[in-house]
C-alpha cells in the first residue's frame, strides 16, 4: 500500500486509513492528542450583568425610596444602615480590594456595596457564597474573597478601639455600672469560654483540635464580657482539645499586668484595700486574687445568697455568647475554612461588629474610647505571686459576701 506523502492531509485522515502503525510510537501519541483535545470543548463562561445587581441591590436598600425599609435592612443586615455606609465608606478608602477598577476588557468591578454585602450575608445568615450569585451575580470565589478581605479589614481597622482592653475611664464606669446592677463593687466582668466547630479541621491536626465531648474537631473562645454584654477581652484559636484552665495559662489577660503597664484598678470594700479587679468565673478558674467563684457548697444563708448573686451576674458572659452566635449564624455552623488564620479573623470581626452595634444602638456602659498615655514596661517578678494569691481570693470572696447579704435577697426556698 502507498503511503499519500500529501502534506495537506489530516490526522483524521490518517487515523481513519489505518496509517498509524507505520509511524513512530512517537508521532501516534502526537497524533492522538491533537485528535483528543479537539473534540474538548471550552469552559462554558457565565455573563453576570455586574451593573444590573448593583442597581438592583441599590433599589432595594439604598434609596431614598427603597423597597425594604429600615426595620427589614436591621434585620437583614444585623446592623443600622449609618454604621453599614461607615463601614463601606473605611473599607473603600483604605484597601484596593474594595475600590472601583476597570479590567483589561474595560469591565467595571464589582461595587462595595455588593461585595460588603456578600460578606455580612454570610456572617449574619451563614450563607455559603455560591448561593449568593443569582442576587448578587457574584461567583463563588468572588463572594470568598470579599468575606476575607472584609474580614481583615475591619479587624485592622477598628480592633484598637472595639477589642481593647478597658481605659482608666472604662474601668470606674465598668465599677458604678456593676455595682449598681449586681452589688458586686470592683468587679471588671465575667470570663468563660466556648468552642467553634471547625469540621474541615485539616486530618493531621484532628488529634490536636478532638476532644472526647465533642463531635467535631473545635477551637476555644475566650472572653471576657460586661453587664453591657460588650466584649472586653477576646482570645480565640486554642486546640480544642484544651480545657478552660489550659486557655488561661496560654492568654494575654494579664501580660500588662505582667509587664507593669496595667492600670490602677484598686477599690475599697469593708474598709479593705484591693489592688487589682476581678472578674466572676465558674469553679474551674483558680483561687487567685483576679477571680471571684461562688462556693461549692454553701451551706449559711448568707453563702447561699453569694452562691446565687454569683451565678445570677457570671450570666453575662453566657448571654454574650448567645446574643454574638444569634447575631452571627455563621458562628452556629461548622467553620468552613481550612486555615486557622481565616477561622481567627472570623471570630473577632464578629465580635468587633457586636461591639460596634452595641455603642451604634446607645446600649454600651462606656462608648467613649479614651485611650490612656502609654506607660513604660517594668520586670516585677512579684506580680505573679500576688495574682495568685488565694489568700487574697478567699478574703475577697469573704468580704464579698458580707456585702451581698445587704443588697441582694434572692428568693429562697424554706421547704
Amino acid at each position: 500500500m502507498e503511503v499519500n506523502d500529501d502534506s495537506s492531509s489530516s490526522e483524521d485522515e490518517l487515523i481513519n486509513n489505518n496509517l498509524l502503525p507505520v509511524l513512530s510510537r512517537t508521532a501516534q501519541l502526537l497524533l492522538q492528542n491533537n485528535a483528543s483535545s479537539s473534540n474538548i470543548q471550552r469552559r462554558n463562561t457565565i455573563h453576570r450583568d455586574r451593573l444590573e445587581a448593583e442597581q438592583l441591590l441599590i433599589r432595594h436598600y439604598f434609596t431614598d425610596d427603597s423597597t425594604y425599609g429600615h426595620a427589614q435592612f436591621r434585620r437583614r443586615f444585623r446592623m443600622s444602615k449609618g454604621l453599614f455606609m461607615r463601614l463601606d465608606g473605611d473599607l473603600e478608602t483604605n484597601y484596593p480590594y474594595f475600590q472601583t477598577t476597570w479590567d483589561a476588557t474595560n469591565q467595571r468591578s464589582f461595587n462595595v456595596l455588593q461585595k460588603c454585602t456578600s460578606a455580612i450575608r454570610q456572617l449574619a445568615k451563614g450563607y455559603n457564597p455560591d448561593s449568593l450569585d443569582e442576587y448578587l451575580n457574584l461567583s463563588e470565589r468572588t463572594s470568598r474573597e470579599s468575606l476575607e478581605n472584609f474580614c481583615y479589614g475591619v479587624v485592622q481597622m477598628y480592633k484598637a478601639e472595639y477589642l481593647r482592653r478597658p481605659t482608666s475611664t472604662d474601668i470606674q464606669l465598668l465599677y458604678e455600672a456593676h455595682e449598681a446592677r449586681h452589688g458586686f463593687p470592683g468587679m471588671l466582668g465575667s470570663i468563660d469560654c466556648t468552642h467553634w466547630n471547625w469540621r474541615n479541621c485539616p486530618t493531621e491536626l484532628r488529634g490536636q483540635y478532638m476532644r472526647g465531648d465533642h463531635q467535631y474537631p473545635s477551637m476555644i473562645l475566650e472572653a471576657v464580657t460586661s453587664q453591657d454584654l460588650w466584649f472586653w477581652h477576646a482570645f480565640y484559636g486554642v486546640a480544642g482539645s484544651n480545657n478552660d484552665l489550659n486557655v488561661l495559662y496560654q492568654s494575654p489577660l494579664f501580660d500588662e499586668k505582667y509587664h507593669g503597664t496595667g492600670l490602677d484598678c484598686s477599690f475599697y470594700l469593708n474598709g479593705e484595700h484591693y489592688k487589682h479587679g476581678y472578674y466572676l468565673a465558674d469553679g474551674i478558674y483558680p483561687s487567685w486574687d483576679v477571680f471571684v467563684k461562688a462556693y461549692p457548697y454553701p451551706v449559711t444563708d448568707k453563702k447561699i445568697r453569694f452562691k446565687a448573686a454569683q451565678e445570677s451576674a457570671r450570666k453575662d458572659v453566657e448571654r454574650a455568647f448567645g446574643v454574638l452566635k444569634g447575631r452571627w449564624d455563621i458562628l452556629k455552623m461548622h467553620a468552613r475554612a481550612m486555615m486557622v488564620k481565616k477561622t481567627k479573623n472570623i471570630m473577632y470581626v464578629c465580635i468587633i461588629l457586636h461591639n460596634m452595634i452595641l455603642k451604634d444602638e446607645g446600649a454600651a456602659i462606656s462608648p467613649v474610647y479614651q485611650p490612656d498615655p502609654p506607660t513604660d514596661e517594668v520586670d516585677d517578678q512579684e506580680i505573679i505571686h500576688e495574682l495568685r494569691n488565694a489568700e487574697t481570693h478567699h478574703q475577697l470572696r469573704s468580704d464579698l459576701t458580707d456585702h451581698i447579704e445587704h443588697v441582694y435577697i434572692p428568693t429562697l426556698d424554706n421547704n
